[in-house]
């Protein structure tokens, strides 16, 4: 998590699995987390909907998305860099 502006504005990383549309990217996040009981660790993956303006990434290249207004229904990240 980055503070910016003094708040507190989500960062994540992922990989593109979707280029097809234009300035929109479809990125994968995985996190990986516990069972509380079980105490075993298993994967959990979600798919965002990135803005990319320039259509700089391509299919499964691993990129840095941040929380930004809404642009449309579903976009809600802005695509910061290609890592």
């Amino acid at each position: 998590m980055t503070i910016i502006w003094n708040k507190n504005i989500k960062e994540l990383t992922g990989e593109v699995i979707s280029d097809k549309v234009s300035t929109t990217r479809i990125v994968w996040v995985r996190t990986v987390k516990t069972h509380p009981l079980y105490k075993k660790r298993f994967v959990v993956r979600k798919k965002y909907y990135a803005h990319d303006e320039k259509n700089e990434s391509k299919l499964w290249d691993k990129v840095l998305i941040r929380e930004t207004t809404p642009m449309s229904k579903l976009k809600r990240r802005k695509l910061v860099k290609v890592l």
